[in-house]
């Protein structure tokens, strides 16, 4: 299984924001794609930056799919989150192999 993570800081003030956004439109938004298996949604806890940081993991069974997400739908579902948040956040991704 591959884990797609994508970590998120999200200044305060537009923090409640992000999450409704997130959970009501962006992530039904991904896993429409019918890429995905699933998704979890974590606060990171003791993290010295401002404002709130998430990580989103979600699930794909293979790399195939993942560079079908990459390549067919990615630039679109990202651009949206920038139009919508602009500054207020800061993101990164990485990509992980279950391996137990």
């Amino acid at each position: 299984m591959i884990i797609y993570n994508v970590t998120i800081n999200v200044e305060d003030a537009s923090h409640h924001a992000w999450l409704k956004w997130m959970r009501n439109e962006h992530i039904p938004a991904v896993l429409s794609t019918g890429l995905f298996s699933g998704y979890r949604v974590c606060r990171l806890l003791d993290v010295e930056d401002e404002g709130a940081t998430y990580s989103i993991q979600y699930s794909l069974n293979s790399m195939v799919e993942y560079a079908e997400y990459r390549e067919k739908h990615a630039p679109r579902l990202q651009k949206e989150t920038q139009d919508k948040f602009g500054d207020k956040f800061t993101a990164f991704r990485t990509l992980m192999e279950v391996v137990e």
